[in-house]
């Protein structure tokens, strides 16, 4: 039965054996697909953070990468072939035919006597079906991990921040409003330009009442400090 994949140890075990310069051998799983129970050559490992398919085996004369789970470590004595019993040689047969010896005869006239063919067994050649070959599995190429860049409004502030694949490239950062705003009028997008304005526009009535009440604040600290200064 074919394996159920490489365990941790043996992950660890073949990357000892590829830095002494072996190469092991190992079986495809059934998750490997058309290629299951056949046997290859673990050339390189690289590294896993990158793409779990980091087990490159050479099959063929193909390099393919792999993941854990499609390979399992190869029995003893896999992948060696078998002798062929060669064919035995035809030999042909060929009855021997005796020849009449000829009539004496002295009145009559000689008639001649007819020849036999000699029987031959023609050999039948043996066409040898080639093995089919089962198609290589074909790795695709990856292309760089997707770009996220978020832009996100909470407690009366805007932040920006970037993410490309599982790596944060930027944690969030604050923005002024007049920024986000420009960022969001690139997007193109009326319901979210909507949005915007809305906090913005919440923000700003927001920011007047503050300030007209800051205002109210002043003007009476400064009417007491008036009245103080008259009270010398």
């Amino acid at each position: 039965m074919v394996g159920q994949g490489l365990s941790d140890d043996e992950v660890r075990g073949i990357r000892e054996a590829l830095t002494a310069g072996r190469k092991p051998k190992v079986v495809f799983t059934a998750s490997a697909g058309q290629v299951a129970g056949q046997v290859g050559q673990v050339v390189e490992l690289t590294d896993p953070a990158v793409s779990d398919e980091f087990v490159v085996v050479r099959f063929g004369r193909d390099e393919l990468p792999f993941s854990p789970a499609d390979v399992a470590v190869a029995p003893r004595g896999a992948g060696r072939r078998v002798a062929e019993p060669k064919p035995e040689p035809v030999v042909e047969q060929v009855e021997s035919v005796s020849k009449p010896e000829p009539e004496f005869v002295l009145d009559t006239p000689r008639v001649p006597v007819p020849r036999r063919e000699e029987s031959r067994v023609e050999p039948v050649p043996v066409v040898e079906k080639p093995a089919a070959r089962r198609p290589a599995k074909v790795a695709k190429p990856k292309g760089p991990a997707g770009l996220t860049v978020t832009l996100a409004y909470a407690d009366g502030e805007w932040t920006v921040a970037a993410q490309q694949g599982a790596k944060a490239l930027a944690k969030p950062y604050v923005v002024k409003p007049a920024e986000a705003l420009r960022m969001v009028a690139l997007v193109d997008v009326p319901g979210v330009q909507e949005a915007v304005e809305q906090i913005l526009s919440a923000e700003r009535s927001e920011a007047e009442q503050q300030a007209e009440k800051l205002r109210a604040e002043l003007a009476e600290i400064e009417a007491r400090l008036a009245e103080l200064r008259e009270a010398r």
